[in-house]
């Protein structure tokens, strides 16, 4: 069931590659590679007071997703990828070297994606936008089957959860022993 499933879905998105899509697709595959776009995001929002907390949780949810995707998921269920399956069938991008089970791509965006989004909403909805374009473009270039793509949304979504929370337990442990917030500067009033 799950692998006719996963296969007509690729079947279909093999279906709709056209030269108006490809370039598109491969803008958002390329900003999801190796999570640079979310990290800069999770950097940039670092830098102001008011998103310091969430910029903290956005980079501690990537950091939990190479971890527990790439080192340890991926290489404990090997799964291959659907492109070394069929090796008879075009690829438009360069074949990745790594195993398909989850999809880094959709862990890492989903990951920081929603760490934006429960920082912000509006910000949050356009991140989570991104991810999903970025989710499908994998499923485009025949990289990942479908169910790696909604393994990795799900774990992407828990490891921002569990990033957030263990920010806000770092910061009311923080604010009640007497330290500074993070979020504060010195000579700032707590919040």
């Amino acid at each position: 069931m799950v692998e006719w499933f996963d296969n007509t879905v690729l079947d279909w998105f093999l279906s709709i590659q056209a030269p108006v899509l490809t370039p598109v697709f491969r803008f958002f595959t390329l900003i999801g590679e190796g999570g640079a776009v979310w990290i800069a995001i999770g950097i940039l929002m670092l830098a102001r007071k008011s998103s310091r907390a969430a910029g903290m949780a956005v980079l501690l949810s990537l950091v939990f997703c190479l971890i527990t995707g790439n080192a340890f998921l991926k290489n404990v269920v090997a799964r291959p990828r659907p492109c070394w399956r069929h090796p008879e069938i075009e690829m438009l991008i360069r074949i990745p070297g790594d195993y398909s089970f989850p999809s880094g791509h959709t862990m890492s965006s989903f990951a920081a994606a929603a760490g934006v989004f429960l920082w912000d909403k509006r910000w949050g909805t356009a991140a989570l936008a991104g991810a999903a374009v970025i989710a499908v473009s994998r499923m485009y270039f025949y990289v990942h089957y479908p169910t790696d793509i909604l393994a990795g949304l799900v774990i992407g979504l828990l490891l921002a959860l569990t990033a957030k929370w263990l920010i806000d337990k770092i910061m009311k442990y923080s604010s009640k022993k007497g330290r500074k917030p993070w979020r504060q500067r010195k000579g700032e009033r707590a919040e």
